[in-house]
């Protein structure tokens, strides 16, 4: 996967937010920062003159469709009209469209671009702040669930599929797990022979409705605010049909290894019991879903390199993963 966000790159996605302030109706004094860059890049917007304040999302090149982002928004909508979670608003331009092209002068190739209104809270922080909001994400991970199990989607909705193929086959979406950073002859062995166990597992487990479909996908702490008692949950850019169990998964992304994470995991059980039923064997699939989700981000951290977070984590995170993998092959993982 080529660079996408070298320094040019970077300056000619400011220049191109910049001239396209006018789609949301906002004033030329409109402050812009870069918020992240990670699959996308996100900038915040605020606007003296109009007194507001968004965040304004510009996607990477082909990885999204615009039929793809419309049905993200359409549920993260029904969610918001039906009381199911607090999650920001998407903003739609002057237009009426919530999905925008914006053109680059550079000659480089456009982007779609969505708004978003920009909420108050934090990130909770991966020690004893996250411990402490686990049970409640649990039981908003079910009530998401219970929604995404009644909801009639609407005609054209489109989100990817994030079965085993999709996430670490040969033509997964993240790219090869096999390009990883330093990941060495006895690494691949390792992975490879945890991704057969990971394959059989799954297969028994199936892919029933009551057991595989419309998941957020990307739960992690980054994708978190809170304030006070509320936990608020944004980022549905991810969200697609993989398991249910697949979301606490993702919820400890990049945080796997920790001591913690068997309590988090207990907790929230705990809270997800409040909302919907957990049977004993999708808790039991839990550390597959675990292991596989941090394949997949080794795979993630190797093509999105020009990413500052994943050079930070690099090689080690590779040798994380691949203690974790032959953990979870002796039964001592979760």
């Amino acid at each position: 996967m080529a660079l996408e966000y070298t320094a040019e790159v970077l300056a000619d996605l400011h220049v191109m937010v910049a001239q396209s302030l006018a789609y949301w109706g906002l004033s030329s004094e409109t402050a812009i920062s870069l918020l992240n860059i990670s699959e996308n890049a996100t900038f915040a917007l605020s606007d003296p003159c109009r007194g507001r304040d968004l965040v304004l999302r510009l996607h990477r090149v082909g990885y999204s469709s615009v039929e793809e982002i419309r049905s993200e928004l359409a549920w993260i909508n029904a969610l918001r009209r039906e009381g199911v979670i607090e999650t920001a608003m998407p903003v739609a331009g002057r237009n009426g469209e919530y999905v925008q092209t914006l053109q680059s002068p550079a000659g480089r190739p456009s982007r779609h671009a969505v708004a978003f209104e920009r909420l108050p809270g934090k990130e909770p922080d991966a020690g004893s702040d996250a411990l402490g909001w686990f049970e409640r994400l649990g039981e908003l991970t079910a009530k998401m669930h219970v929604h995404s199990r009644s909801w009639s989607l609407p005609a054209g909705f489109r989100r990817k599929r994030w079965d085993v193929e999709a996430m670490v086959g040969e033509q997964g979406y993240w790219g090869s797990w096999r390009d990883a950073m330093g990941l060495d002859e006895a690494g691949t062995a390792a992975l490879e022979q945890a991704l057969s166990f990971i394959r059989q597992r799954i297969e028994r487990f199936g892919v029933e409705p009551g057991r595989f479909g419309l998941v957020h996908a990307d739960l992690r702490l980054a994708n978190l605010l809170v304030e006070d008692a509320h936990l608020r949950i944004i980022d549905f850019d991810d969200c697609g049909f993989s398991w249910f169990m697949y979301d606490f998964a993702a919820a400890v992304s990049f945080i796997e290894h920790e001591a913690m994470v068997p309590e988090l995991l207990r907790v929230w059980v705990s809270g997800y019991r409040k909302a919907a039923p957990l049977s004993a064997e999708e808790c039991a699939e839990i550390p597959t879903f675990v292991v596989l989700r941090r394949i997949l981000l080794t795979a993630w951290l190797a093509s999105h390199r020009e990413v500052p977070f994943a050079r930070q984590l690099g090689a080690a995170y590779t040798a994380g993963t691949v203690r974790l993998a032959q953990e979870f092959l002796h039964g001592r993982f979760l």
